[in-house]
């Protein structure tokens, strides 16, 4: 087993800031136009899309901000995993749509990158 050096946290510490800062800000973009997000929701057939929609933004936006300030970082990475795990392979399922794909599968392998990212720090939470 190696040890870690200073700098090895600190590549480590300026990607959690990135991933979960952009996680927050991806969730926030969101409530610029609420009545948007509720459709889609609809559209992909969530139950209660008026409430369920902005309460999972909402959540992806604490687990982001949780993430990048490493607060309560075991319910932060759980919370962004299982948000990204679920809304990946629910809302952004390509191989279901007709004609173009293009946006979802864009959607689905950028949110597969990002539960990555929270993958590997959601492991680091576990061990501190």
């Amino acid at each position: 087993m190696t040890d870690t050096t200073d700098d090895d946290r600190s590549l480590s510490t300026l990607g959690r800031v990135a991933l979960g800062l952009g996680l927050a800000a991806q969730a926030s973009e969101d409530f610029r136009d609420v009545e948007d997000t509720v459709e889609y929701a609809e559209s992909a057939g969530v139950p209660m899309p008026d409430v369920l929609a902005p309460l999972a933004s909402a959540t992806m936006v604490l687990a982001g901000v949780g993430i990048a300030l490493w607060r309560l970082p075991r319910a932060a990475t759980a919370a962004a995993a299982g948000f990204l795990t679920v809304v990946t392979a629910t809302m952004h399922d390509f191989w279901n749509e007709e004609g173009d794909a293009s946006g979802e599968r864009l959607a689905f392998f950028g949110n597969v990158a990002m539960l990555g990212g929270v993958l590997v720090f959601l492991r680091a939470a576990w061990r501190d």
